[in-house]
């Protein structure tokens, strides 16, 4: 059978980012491992533009992805995480990114391009230490912090689990302490 044969009998004849059943193609995932069916994704024109050429990109024909990040096949995973990664500024891409979970040699194949790794422009929350804080990571606070708008303080030594980052300011992120959602300044917090 040949690559293609096998792309749509997988896809159901469809996009396997977008659904899209128009104008498909075979796409290759680089750098590719073993080549084949193994490395390749079935994509519409769409798609596949917007890949090639990130200024004709319309971020919400992406939220396709919210569906096709879950797909069982690894090179779907890959293209679908390097897309959010290229539109993670928006705030729902980040969200996507945080939910998403790949193996480790799936990941390392996502980033062979690069596009994940940080811009200029790119916010970046560090620790107390510099050590560069992540969706979903734990920190432990270093000081006692008084909660603004109420009576709470939260105590040194507290560990403060699956934290969110603020897309906009590089100092919040935001955890449960008590069961309470507060914000919480990068600089008295330690990475576990």
């Amino acid at each position: 059978m040949s690559l293609e044969r096998d792309l749509y009998k997988r896809s159901d004849s469809k996009c396997e980012l977008c659904s899209n059943s128009e104008n498909l193609s075979v796409y290759e995932v680089t750098p590719q491992k073993n080549g084949g069916l193994d490395d390749s994704i079935l994509v519409c024109g769409t798609c596949k533009d917007q890949m090639e050429n990130p200024d004709a990109m319309d971020a919400n024909h992406w939220r396709c992805l919210n569906d096709s990040m879950w797909s069982e096949q690894t090179p779907v995973q890959v293209v679908a995480w390097r897309m959010l990664s290229r539109l993670r500024g928006l705030g729902w891409p980040q969200d996507l990114l945080d939910m998403m979970y790949l193996e480790e040699e799936v990941l390392e194949w996502a980033k062979a391009t690069g596009e994940g790794a940080p811009s200029e422009d790119q916010i970046i929350h560090r620790d107390s230490n510099g050590v560069i804080i992540e969706a979903g990571d734990s920190v432990v606070l270093i000081k006692d912090l008084p909660v603004k708008g109420s009576s709470m303080v939260a105590k040194r030594g507290t560990a403060v689990r699956r934290v969110s980052l603020d897309h906009e300011n590089a100092e919040y992120i935001e955890g449960k302490v008590d069961g309470q959602q507060i914000v919480i300044l990068t600089k008295y917090v330690k990475k576990l």
